[in-house]
């Protein structure tokens, strides 16, 4: 029979188990942190009908969409963690408590043309708090503070949350006379970092914007100074919008509230440029980079929405969330070398090796082992001594638990540290210790180092 070649797809990404040991570490630290501010985690299905997943989609997002019949059933690949969930609070609203906080890590899928570090098939890890009938800004300002936490414990120090409001952007879009053309202006504004102010000013002009409205589009996003400066030149135009007026004191509420939630201030700034191209935010939107590394892009981001259930229920469930693309992340992450080379990865701590055809002591110190806590492997294969050894440096095991017949006699193990080559006789019970003592202190490592 011939032979099928084993591949795997342009787009999607298989990690060797080292890499997706660190990978898993990250989703570790992402659902602590996630947790600790009263986060509840949920699984949508990966298959929606295409009809709910599209409800407000259309556009490039129809174009991306994995989309297939199976029988009559109009089918569709998740594209997104937001739009499935907003159809889950629409569809058990009678079961929820308001405000729903919620995360979600999962894997979606995109149709769009694979690039480096670009993923068809990739997770993302989502916070979403969403209220019933209204949803107060307080927390438009804790969403990035979670962010911010998450980012240091996972050693990833050197970011900056960039901040805006899209009723900034629309208040004063207004103010310069585009009212029909709103939705193409942000969406164009949102490309000016990756194209540049020549080619945004050429894309309103082809917009049909007047060349005095596309200047002065360009000219107030890119309004420079501190963040004081900016929200003071909104502060006075205010009186001229009511739209841009709400979305100044907005901005303004949440820039405040950072510092008292834990958040340093060269974590955060505004940003005028920042739009977001989905439409279905009505109000703050973040976007994150690493600023030491800018050719990542941005690792994070999201807003608030207050009317993306609107296609499944009549109820106002406004909502406010922010997505890191885990996928992404990791992958330009590990290409740059700052993955922390400290990080245990390999899949347990220890690995109990009997020497003796009796087995049973050995299955008993893997098991005084694991009672105390410590991820154990039990090798009872057939294999020389050496082999052993070989084996369990190749995972990278920091710890080897000997048994032989000196040891089973004794009803002791010989320990042996597989990093530093020191080997001590003990009792499986302080072999136990040793190893769990030696492990919570490599918990302090972080998985990110960036030099």
């Amino acid at each position: 029979m011939e032979k099928v070649k084993a591949r795997t797809l342009s787009g999607f990404m298989e990690l060797l188990p080292a890499p997706q040991q660190q990978m898993e570490k990250l989703f570790e630290v992402l659902r602590r942190v996630y947790s600790l501010y009263g986060f509840t985690p949920l699984d949508t299905p990966a298959i929606e009908s295409a009809e709910v997943l599209l409800a407000k989609g259309g556009g490039e997002t129809e174009k991306q969409i994995y989309r297939f019949m199976k029988g009559d059933s109009d089918l569709a690949l998740r594209f997104d963690l937001t739009v499935p969930l907003a159809k889950y609070v629409a569809a058990n609203y009678a079961s929820l408590a308001f405000p729903f906080r919620r995360y979600q890590i999962g894997k979606v899928w995109r149709g769009e043309r694979a690039q480096r570090g670009r993923f068809r098939e990739f997770y993302q890890a989502d916070i979403d708090v969403i209220g019933d009938g209204k949803l107060d800004i307080m927390n438009d300002a804790e969403a990035p503070a979670v962010i911010a936490r998450a980012f240091s414990e996972l050693g990833l120090e050197d970011f900056t949350i960039r901040i805006n409001n899209r009723k900034v952007l629309g208040g004063y879009f207004e103010l310069l006379g585009i009212r029909d053309k709103t939705t193409e202006t942000l969406r164009t504004v949102d490309k000016l970092e990756k194209i540049g102010p020549e080619k945004v000013l050429e894309l309103l002009r082809d917009e049909g914007l007047t060349a005095g409205q596309a200047e002065g589009v360009l000219e107030f996003v890119t309004l420079e100074g501190s963040d004081e400066r900016k929200l003071a030149f909104l502060d006075e135009r205010a009186g001229e919008n009511g739209l841009l007026a709400e979305g100044a004191r907005e901005l303004r509420a949440v820039i405040e509230a950072l510092p008292s939630l834990g958040v340093a201030k060269e974590h955060f700034a505004v940003d005028l440029t920042i739009a977001r191209g989905l439409d279905y935010y009505t109000g703050t939107v973040y976007e994150t980079r690493v600023n030491s590394h800018p050719e990542i892009g941005s690792v994070c981001s999201g807003g608030r929405y207050d009317n993306l259930a609107e296609y499944y229920t009549d109820k106002k469930l406004p909502g406010v969330g922010l997505s890191i693309g885990v996928t992404r992340l990791f992958y330009v992450l590990s290409e740059q070398g700052l993955v922390n080379p400290a990080v245990v990865t390999a899949p347990c701590d220890a690995i109990v090796l009997p020497m003796t055809a009796d087995t049973a002591f050995a299955a008993h110190v893997a098991t005084v082992l694991r009672g105390a806590g410590v991820r154990t492997q039990l090798y009872t294969e057939d294999r020389k001594f050496k082999q052993k050894l070989s084996y369990a440096s190749k995972l990278g095991i920091p710890f080897a638990v000997i048994i032989g017949e000196d040891e089973l006699a004794s009803g002791e193990v010989s320990l042996k540290d597989m990093a530093a080559g020191g080997q001590t006789r003990c009792t499986p019970e302080d072999a136990a210790l040793a190893v769990a003592a030696a492990v919570k202190a490599r918990e302090a490592e972080k998985l990110i180092k960036v030099n």
